[in-house]
């Protein structure tokens, strides 16, 4: 018996040869952004989208706007900051003398009552 299968070079669950069936896609917009490092993107809108003004670059992850010309500029990085940082940023030296003066009066005092041993 000399027979084939129909479906040779095919996979299970493949669609019709040809055209296909889910008919035409919907137009689409092609939109560049710019961002400061000379990467160029162009991500796919809907044409009736409303395009944002900005796009995050997938190649360094800087942000990039529609201006070739004038892209926007790295974000600022902050430094990480400890406690003390933030507490020298809120007090100045003569309001942490003063609080230190009294947080010791107070330890000395308890210490004398005998409440504090050590």
């Amino acid at each position: 018996m000399v027979g084939g299968s129909a479906i040779r070079g095919s996979r299970v669950g493949a669609g019709p040869m040809g055209e296909a069936e889910r008919g035409d896609a919907a137009p689409r917009l092609y939109v560049s952004y710019f961002c400061s490092n000379g990467h160029e993107t162009r991500p796919a809108f809907a044409a009736d989208a409303q395009v944002p003004e900005q796009w995050d670059c997938p190649r360094c992850g800087l942000p990039a706007n529609l201006d070739s010309e004038n892209p926007p500029p790295p974000p600022k990085i902050t430094p990480y900051k400890t406690h003390l940082a933030y507490v020298k940023e809120r007090r100045s030296d003569a309001e942490a003398a003063a609080i230190l003066t009294e947080a010791l009066e107070q330890l000395r005092a308890r210490r004398a009552a005998g409440e504090v041993i050590y």
